[in-house]
């Protein structure tokens, strides 16, 4: 085997590890979150690093934590097509955890 062939070969043996990191580039997440006394809810948008939900709240949970926000529930996760949907929802909860 050539050099060049063992190169391409090598490369085609990565493709499949390499494109999921690609692809969870952009992910997002719909939630719900609260904060007590006195009671707050609200809906949200987060960009998060795994287009998986179990993933998603492991990750937005000490996130939302940090601003005094308890994570209800990761709705869906969704790719960059689903932002503006839900872009007006979320209000000033769009992308801002």
């Amino acid at each position: 085997m050539s050099p060049r062939t063992a190169l391409f070969a090598a490369l085609l043996a990565l493709a499949p590890a390499l494109a999921p990191g690609m692809a969870q580039a952009e992910c997002y997440a719909d939630y719900k979150a609260k904060q007590d006394d006195p009671l707050r809810l609200h809906y949200g948008v987060a960009q998060v690093s795994a287009c998986d939900k179990k993933e998603a709240k492991a990750e937005l949970a000490p996130r939302l934590r940090a601003g005094g926000w308890k994570l209800l529930s990761v709705i869906s996760t969704f790719g960059p097509e689903g932002l503006g949907e839900r872009q007006s929802s979320a209000g000033e909860y769009f992308l801002r955890f």
